[in-house]
């Protein structure tokens, strides 16, 4: 990458930046506000803010929302505590199964799978609604860590599993790198919330075995997918590049979640004597980032195989967002200047081809960086989107939420 001379103040160090964020923050969410749907959960709206007709309530989408209203909530914006309320009363309601315990990921398919990851996701949102004091957050917070108690978390491989049946059995013949991922980060908010410093050694355990024990090879791509003893299997989806959850190869923009939540754990009060966490955020970043631009347009592409070279050639907006949220943790632990440089560049590509005029963000271009629909049509998600505007101005601990309150992790430090 060639990079200019910089001037010597951070973007995040000047005023008329910080504006920006804060002013993208509220446009955001004022469209965030149209997507609450009067049955419960939220809609998934279409690029002018109109719900589409073919698409029932998500609970990832409905949790998120629970996560982002919070962190609206904390911040002091106006309409967010409405949507919070909305986000748990459809979580605590709409979404759960009395029968069996736990969460419907559709409701409109009860004898569905459940899903580790949207019940990590409903985690995430109840701490953060505990963050704030809603009054059934620490309520919702309680059935999500009992669920990760009983069913989700698997002992013996310090790391969870990945889908059941509707009663919990039938575990799911696969272990994903995307479920554990955001497991980590809801364990971080669960023990920053309840004091307990064993979720935040949870999330390390999870990280050694999904980064430290598998980045060994000197490339920095980081397995997907596994089968249920964890062995990599590397051809998984081969004929699915563009699969939401489960593509093929390996993708830049985890690569640049994991790096964050890798810093995160460095910083945790339950955490010391780790330095290979920092070592491996800048190694994993720094690879995605070398990659900017790999098939000769600007940005990251979606997915890459296990020589690097492009797989799904679209841009999706939450790697940019992670990139984001990602460099600018790396600038505060390195101090390293070309993080500075990064930090630029994507807020200049994601300003340029993501960011429309009412402060939503498209989902994805496709590789002539026009607007598709291949992977996510419309505008479904503000999670990632909410992460890269108020993610650079806060700590890396504890989490955003608690963090927007003003309040430290509850876990004691180390002696």
């Amino acid at each position: 990458m060639t990079q200019q001379t910089l001037d010597a103040q951070p973007w995040l160090n000047r005023p008329p930046h910080l504006a920006w964020l804060d002013d993208n923050i509220r446009r955001l969410l004022s469209f965030a506000v149209g997507s609450a749907l009067p049955g419960g959960g939220f809609a998934w709206l279409d690029a002018d803010g109109t719900p589409l007709p073919d698409r029932t309530p998500q609970l990832f989408l409905t949790a998120r929302m629970a996560h982002v209203s919070a962190l609206g909530v904390a911040l002091g914006i106006p309409g967010c505590r409405p949507l919070l309320d909305h986000a748990i009363a459809s979580l605590q309601g709409l979404f759960t199964d009395d029968a069996h315990g736990g969460f419907f990921s559709d409701p409109s398919q009860p004898e569905g799978r459940k899903s580790t990851y949207d019940h990590v996701q409903v985690g995430l949102g109840a701490a953060s609604a505990a963050a704030v004091g809603h009054p059934q957050g620490a309520e919702l917070l309680e059935t999500v860590l009992q669920l990760v108690e009983e069913h989700l978390w698997e002992p013996e491989a310090e790391a969870l599993r990945e889908s059941f049946a509707r009663d919990f059995s039938d575990s799911e013949n696969y272990r994903g790198a995307n479920a554990n991922m955001h497991g980590l980060e809801a364990f971080l908010a669960f023990g920053d919330v309840t004091g307990d410093p064993k979720w935040h050694l949870r999330g390390l355990a999870i990280a050694r075995r999904c980064v430290r024990d598998i980045a060994t090879d000197g490339t920095w791509l980081l397995p997907e997918h596994y089968d249920a003893k964890w062995q990599v299997v590397r051809d998984y989806n081969r004929d699915d590049p563009n699969h939401p959850f489960r593509p093929y190869g390996a993708t830049y923009g985890h690569s640049l979640e994991w790096a964050r939540l890798l810093l995160m754990l460095h910083v945790s009060p339950a955490i010391s004597g780790e330095d290979w966490l920092v070592e491996h955020a800048v190694a994993l970043a720094g690879r995605a980032l070398d990659s900017w631009g790999t098939d000769g347009r600007e940005g990251l592409v979606y997915t890459v195989d296990w020589d690097g070279s492009p797989v799904s050639r679209l841009r999706l907006h939450w790697p940019v967002c992670e990139t984001i949220w990602t460099t600018s943790a790396l600038l505060k632990v390195t101090a390293d200047e070309r993080w500075e440089h990064e930090y630029r560049r994507a807020w200049d590509f994601a300003a340029t081809h993501f960011i429309d005029d009412r402060g939503t963000w498209i989902n994805e271009l496709d590789e002539e960086l026009r607007a598709s629909s291949n992977v996510w049509p419309g505008r479904p998600d503000f999670y990632h989107a909410i992460g890269a505007l108020a993610g650079p101005t806060a700590p890396l601990s504890p989490f955003i939420t608690l963090a927007a309150t003003g309040h430290r992790s509850r876990i004691p430090l180390l002696a």
